[in-house]
């Protein structure tokens, strides 16, 4: 790729134009390969194209286990409605702390002992469910 750049600057002149064609096309090159395959966007949840798109529920209820810094079920998504319940359980290995973003919610995580936060589902929007120390991903609320 380093080669074709090289020719089409070579082409289009060594000024200022050259330049902004070769940006261009390492732009247009880094966004084709940004799109990763499932499999590594829910480590960064947001990024990934399988988002639900079905109604939201009633309730929102999620059982969490963290083990060996893996997350099970793996990162994905959980949609309420606004005004309804939604009910997270995390069990993990080490110890840590649960944060609900936008809710700032939180709740000690001990070895195998497992820890919920319960709240009513009042802001619209999308949070993210993450552990602070580890800094894992554990699920993002949709709320609509």
């Amino acid at each position: 790729m380093r080669l074709a750049l090289q020719g089409r600057a070579r082409l289009m002149g060594r000024g200022w134009g050259g330049g902004v064609v070769a940006c261009c096309l390492v732009l247009a090159a880094l966004s084709v390969t940004g799109c990763g395959p499932l499999s590594r966007t829910h480590r960064d949840p947001g990024n990934s194209h399988a988002v639900a798109t079905g109604a939201p529920s009633e309730r929102a209820k999620a059982e969490i286990t963290i083990a060996n810094g893996r997350v099970d079920p793996p990162p994905g998504w959980l949609e309420v409605r606004q005004g309804r319940q939604v009910s997270i359980t995390v069990t993990s290995d080490v110890p840590d702390e649960l944060h609900v973003h936008g809710y700032d919610l939180a709740a000690e995580l001990r070895p195998g002992v497992p820890a919920t936060v319960r709240f009513t589902a009042d802001l619209t929007g999308v949070f993210q469910v993450e552990t602070h120390r580890a800094e894992l991903v554990l699920t993002q609320l949709a709320v609509r």
